[in-house]
């Protein structure tokens, strides 16, 4: 079982309250320069000089992997300490595609049972925290809540595909992308564009869909107001925000968008084929709307393809001036901070309106600015503290964090027989189109943006507390309790040795894997008091049980929830 918070609340409940006045992850108390290792040099990354011209720090390295993959593991960090920023990211994106294999997919029966949907589970985050194009797969992540597909409409197979569309077009161009996510059948399903037809004296019920069309342009490219390129709203005369499209505007582009259907897969095909092969143009005339259509001012003449019709609406939409402030606030917010300046929002703009070379929407160039950026890199110095700096760190990266830090080879299984993942973040099983949270959720009581925190429950906290432990088997004794860790290959006797050897061993093992080895003096020594307390709610004669509970409580405080 999870703990429950009571055996824990005297230790934990006053810690919260004190680490929340002391500002989170690196307040007053917090050392202005890390304990171990050495201390780093003023930025040690890539504001400047360039990170080739200097050593990255410890600090800097086991921030930047925190940012750009899904946790620190000890040969991450002396990876990116040796070969600097900009050379780590040039290799990963020249690394082989990480992808599910389709084939178990395409053959499952109909209907389809539970143990697919858990066999994706596992395969996705199996990925995240032990297939070395890490990168890649961080932007995928990302992507898949900006275009958003779910598991509570659609299949495993046709998630499993989407996945792999992602990690494919995800860093490619931004109109290849949406022309594939346009023509996917996932999507198509799940936003209703594969029943998108205009009414017909061969078809009088019919009617144009908008659905997808709409969420195409206020969910995946440009937004619902007008944008500066900083990505601040635009407004009138009377200072209200001004649309950036109109609800005729929708229905032109549903019209644009009709008559695509799916993929014939011929005699004997699999049952899920229709899911694994791009939509196709309707063989009907009566499914497609080939008259002339005017959308954001552009026209678009009678009897074009559908084909050129879609080209068209992507070109459109990714060089519609909102596009690149608004893909860009999405990127800074997953992978770095919550609310990034208007200048470098601009920044990244401008990046993915022109990467240098001419070329619109080059995500490969974009991801490079918003994770090389002086801002970025600024907090690569753990003096500078700046209070709005920073992201709540959501509740999947909390997990895959976790287990990356122990060395995991793959994300051990609870005693209940699941991947030990966030029921709140399960990937691609959001609520709705709109994701787990809105990038405009700010934090509570406040004007700050902190979207991720929307997450954090009470739920939430009990299961941080209870996930160190959570793969434990219950009821076996001995060795046996702990074949989940083993069969993941994570480091859980290197941890329970640090912690039989001393509270202060312990906390520099914590400190080193999980807080750029620079955790706060006021949760080093709670967390040293707490391993010598013999009243702590654990048994002194199971040492990796303790060391587990302990470094859940450890990962519980704001000092570790807050990522700046």
């Amino acid at each position: 079982m999870h703990p429950t918070l009571a055996p824990w609340s005297r230790w934990v409940l006053p810690l919260l309250v004190l680490l929340s006045a002391c500002g989170g992850a690196n307040g007053p108390n917090s050392p202005a320069t890390p304990t171990e290792p050495p201390a780093p040099s003023n930025s040690q990354g890539q504001v400047a000089p360039p990170a080739s011209a200097q050593k990255v720090s410890f600090y800097a390295a086991s921030r930047f992997a925190e940012q750009a993959s899904f946790g620190p593991t000890p040969a991450l960090v002396a990876e990116i300490q040796a070969k600097g920023f900009e050379r780590w990211m040039d290799e990963q994106l020249a690394l082989p595609t990480s992808q599910i294999d389709l084939a178990e997919y395409r053959s499952a029966p109909r209907p389809i049972p539970r143990s697919y949907y858990d066999r994706l589970s596992r395969e996705v985050t199996q990925l995240f925290v032990a297939a070395p194009d890490q990168l890649r797969l961080r932007a995928t992540w990302t992507l898949s809540q900006i275009l958003v597909i779910s598991l509570r409409k659609i299949e495993p197979p046709g998630v499993a595909n989407w996945f792999n569309l992602l990690q494919q077009h995800g860093l490619g161009r931004y109109g290849d992308l949406l022309n594939a996510v346009s023509r996917n059948p996932a999507m198509g399903y799940y936003l209703d564009n594969i029943e998108n037809r205009p009414r017909s004296p061969q078809c009088p019920a019919c009617a144009p869909n908008e659905n997808y069309a709409r969420e195409l342009m206020q969910l995946f490219s440009i937004g619902v107001v007008k944008l500066h390129p900083d990505g601040t709203p635009v407004r009138d005369a009377k200072g209200r925000f001004v649309e950036s499209y109109s609800q005729r505007d929708v229905e032109e582009l549903a019209r644009v968008l009709s008559g695509w259907s799916w993929k014939d897969p011929g005699p004997g095909a699999s049952a899920w084929a229709f899911y694994l092969d791009p939509m196709v143009p309707s063989p009907f005339s009566r499914d497609r709307d080939a008259g002339a259509k005017r959308m954001l001012g552009r026209e678009f003449p009678a009897g074009q393809s559908h084909e050129k019709d879609l080209r068209d609406a992507v070109d459109l939409l990714v060089n519609h001036p909102n596009t690149a402030p608004f893909v860009a606030q999405r990127f800074i917010q997953h992978f770095v901070k919550s609310q990034p300046s208007s200048a470098y929002v601009a920044r990244v703009s401008a990046k993915f309106r022109d990467n240098g070379q001419g070329v619109v929407g080059d995500m490969k160039a974009v991801l490079k600015a918003v994770l090389l950026d002086a801002e970025a890199r600024a907090g690569d110095n753990p003096s500078q503290f700046v209070a709005q700096d920073g992201k709540f760190r959501e509740p999947l990266l909390f997990a895959t964090a976790l287990w990356r830090g122990m060395e995991c080879r793959s994300i051990p299984v609870t005693h209940g027989g699941s991947a030990a993942i966030p029921r709140s973040q399960e990937p691609f099983n959001a609520e709705s189109v709109f994701s787990f949270y809105a990038p405009t959720d700010r934090a509570a009581g406040s004007n700050l943006l902190a979207p991720e925190q929307r997450l954090f429950t009470q739920t939430e906290l009990r299961d941080r507390l209870g996930w160190p432990s959570s793969a434990i088997s219950y009821p076996p004794t001995g060795r046996q309790r702990y074949d989940n860790y083993e069969q993941a290959g994570c480091a859980l006797d290197e941890l329970a040795g640090q912690f039989t050897r001393s509270p202060a061993a312990f906390a520099d093992w914590v400190s080193r894997r999980y807080f750029r080895g620079a955790i706060p003096p006021t949760l080093r020594n709670t967390v040293q008091q707490f391993v010598s307390d013999p009243q702590a709610p654990f048994q002194r004669d199971d040492y990796r049980n303790a060391a587990l509970m302990t470094l859940g409580y450890t990962l519980s405080t704001p000092s570790y929830g807050v990522m700046r």
